[in-house]
């Protein structure tokens, strides 16, 4: 009957103005027949209230079912009615008891959503193991209402693919946040450990409704202040918020601590003092967190301190504080994105370079944190090569929710195909189909989370989270599917807005790469803030920081080789795809430049010369923006006011700086190749001059 009916659900809140705090629980009135039909198939409600996770459960379906229907749910600890919700844990819960064996299974997170006959009565079940699980149950079954899913037939199994799934905090003890978009930081460390904001709560319900289970607080560019007491009470009071939620805290630890907090001379990870220091450290902290979940270490790059400092390699630094963290049961996420002290002839390759002969060389509760790409969370790259590369080491991927390199908050840039795009990729280590998830350990997000009252920066933005925290828990799942839940729960679940808002989404991040970085071309953002174009950036204190080090375009052709003739990163890939990827003729047009230096005329796979292509690409970058300001338009009224004017102002931004984008790199690349536009192209309305006098010393989110 739901499904069938699903198309007459209309969402409230086209009546009422939203600002978008309530993220993708929002919890909107149903179509009063379908509420009335959820609410015959639920009856009354049997949910425990012991424990603060089983409360945690308990409110959030109160709340959940109270929004949606209109009335709030008749809770009882047991109850005789015909049609009855039950949720709980084999000991928490006579109803639950009977499905022990099949929650048993399902590992410590995992959970059952049921629909049964029992002593002649209609059970829908939520049960797990634990009382975590039973609250990621909860939050799947409102997702299912919220959706407007058939429930007569429901069996649902679910269990995380993926152990560690945290939001990395890029957060300074100042309340600033680097690479931040969104406004000031969550965490008020004044206030703290006094003041605890309801707004920690509403962010750990979010992320529970996710199962994320970790949050790293501060920057990975650390302050050694956030060891020190004063600072561990205060993360100690957000823990205290967080646990109920399934929530474990981490703190970025700076490698030098010892010198700046315990006064010690040095930070050797061999010197047993600075040894000492590190398991002192550990206990106090577990004294005060005792689920702490433990460090997140950037080392030896950009100039942070490290091991290397002292003559000693990354798997010294890590197992120094993997030593010290082991009797509490913590791990140490050991970042390995890296830079040399000297410019290396491949930026690409630098991490695998320094990691992979450390392959079975580092402690057990060691998780090396790997990012996305070998570069930096361009528009797109290829999978980073130490994927499949490290069986005896565990990985953990390492995305930014937060869009550097993506328009900040102002474009509209739906991450899940990229997510999808790397998690989905076929490593073929040994010859063998392993794909970068099936490699996995955990998977971490750098947060795009602030104090704006979207949470975000923007209403879309919110889709990353979501999208993020979905994945990491199965990243199996369409980013299509995440997509439809998202709208269908932040708008509307009629499929008239849905549909829309999904099209808009998949074609979003391909329009970025289009009037960005099309072809495979890479960090051609202005120097620092990465905010707009910048194909011309040279000279500085790096040629790894800059923009022509990538694009390497001369009046020749245009691109990185990076096959044999050229810096060979190729071979740091699995032979089957190092031939894949070196062949001019085999290497995906997408990847065309990160991989080959290839002359303008070359002929491309629409038959045009590259040079015409690459003009077309751009354009069609702006393009797909203005059919994506087409759509939304064309929402209008089915959408409430508040929202949809903020995000037709915003596709207006990115409507102009796709433009300029596009005017911007066609102007710089014409100057390079001397080449004529192809028919049809205007030419860019101001000379290249104009562009690169353009200066933003302001621009959010700039850490340097």
């Amino acid at each position: 009957m739901l499904g069938i009916a699903l198309a007459s659900m209309a969402c409230s809140a086209g009546a009422r103005a939203e600002d978008g705090y309530d993220l993708w629980l929002r919890y909107a009135p149903l179509d009063a027949a379908i509420a009335a039909d959820y609410r015959t198939q639920l009856g009354e409600v049997a949910a425990p209230d012991q424990t603060p996770t089983q409360r945690a459960a308990r409110d959030e379906l109160v709340r959940g079912l109270t929004g949606l229907f209109g009335i709030a749910p008749r809770i009882q600890n047991e109850t005789s009615a015909s049609h009855m919700l039950a949720i709980g844990t084999p000991q928490s819960s006579a109803l639950i008891a009977p499905f022990r064996d099949e929650v048993e299974s399902l590992g410590e997170e995992g959970y059952l959503l049921k629909r049964t006959r029992r002593d002649g009565r209609d059970v829908l079940v939520v049960a797990a193991r634990s009382d975590i699980g039973v609250l990621y149950g909860t939050f799947h079954l409102l997702r299912l209402l919220q959706t407007g899913t058939a429930l007569e037939d429901l069996a649902l199994r679910e269990s995380p693919k993926v152990r560690l799934r945290i939001l990395n905090h890029w957060d300074n003890l100042d309340g600033y946040v680097e690479r931040g978009y969104a406004g000031r930081s969550l965490w008020d460390w004044q206030t703290l450990p006094e003041w605890r904001d309801p707004r920690y709560t509403d962010y750990a319900r979010a992320n529970a409704s996710l199962g994320i289970n970790g949050t790293v607080l501060n920057n990975v560019n650390a302050n050694a202040q956030s060891l020190a007491p004063d600072y561990l009470a205060k993360a100690a009071a957000l823990a205290d918020v967080f646990r109920p939620y399934g929530i474990r805290v981490y703190l970025s630890a700076r490698f030098s601590a010892p010198i700046e907090l315990g006064g010690l001379k040095t930070a050797d990870p061999l010197d047993p003092a600075v040894q000492r220091w590190w398991r002192d450290k550990a206990a106090e902290i577990y004294q005060r967190i005792p689920d702490f979940g433990g460090f997140l270490v950037k080392a030896n790059s950009e100039g942070q301190p490290g091991p290397q400092d002292y003559g000693r390699s990354h798997a010294d630094g890590a197992n120094l504080l993997a030593d010290a963290l082991a009797p509490h049961g913590g791990v140490v996420m050991w970042r390995a994105f890296v830079y040399a002290h000297d410019v290396p002839a491949d930026r690409a390759t630098q991490a695998y370079t320094e990691f992979a002969g450390l392959d079975g060389a580092f402690r057990p509760n060691v998780v090396l944190q790997v990012k996305n790409g070998p570069i930096d969370f361009q528009p797109r790259e290829p999978f980073h090569p130490l994927f499949g590369a490290m069986p005896r080491t565990p990985l953990m991927m390492e995305f930014q929710i937060t869009k550097e390199y993506l328009g900040f908050a102002t474009h509209l840039v739906y991450l899940g195909p990229l997510f999808e795009e790397v998690l989905h990729a076929d490593t073929r280590a040994d010859g063998k189909h392993l794909t970068v998830a099936q490699s996995l350990s955990g998977i971490a997000g750098v947060a795009n989370i602030g104090t704006d009252s979207t949470w975000s920066g923007s209403h879309f933005d919110q889709a990353n989270w979501y999208a993020f925290g979905r994945l990491a828990w199965n990243p199996d799942q369409s980013s299509r599917d995440i997509a439809a839940d998202w709208a269908a729960m932040t708008f509307s679940p009629d499929p008239a807005v849905v549909e829309p808002i999904v099209g808009m989404m998949m074609a979003s991040r391909e329009a970025a790469v289009n009037y960005m970085t099309p072809l495979g071309l890479h960090h051609l953002m202005a120097r620092g803030h990465h905010y707009g174009p910048g194909p011309w950036v040279d000279g500085g204190p790096r040629a790894d920081w800059t923009s022509v080090y990538y694009h390497r375009a001369d009046r020749n052709g245009i691109g990185f080789d990076r096959t044999a003739q050229g810096s060979n990163a190729v071979a740091q890939y699995a032979p089957e795809l190092a031939a894949k990827y070196a062949d001019l003729t085999q290497v995906p047009e997408a990847l065309l430049l990160w991989f080959h230096h290839v002359p303008w005329d070359h002929r491309m796979a629409a038959g045009r010369p590259l040079w015409d292509e690459l003009v077309g690409r751009y354009s069609l970058g702006v393009r797909q923006v203005d059919a994506m300001q087409a759509t939304w338009e064309n929402l209008r009224g089915r959408v409430d006011a508040q929202r949809h004017e903020q995000v037709a102002a915003f596709l207006q931004i990115q409507r102009r700086e796709a433009q300029w984008w596009r005017d911007a790199s066609v102007a710089y690349f014409q100057s390079i190749s001397g080449r004529p536009l192809p028919a049809g192209e205007a030419p860019p309305p101001h000379p290249l001059a104009y562009y690169e006098a353009l200066q933003f010393p302001s621009a959010p989110g700039d850490g340097r």
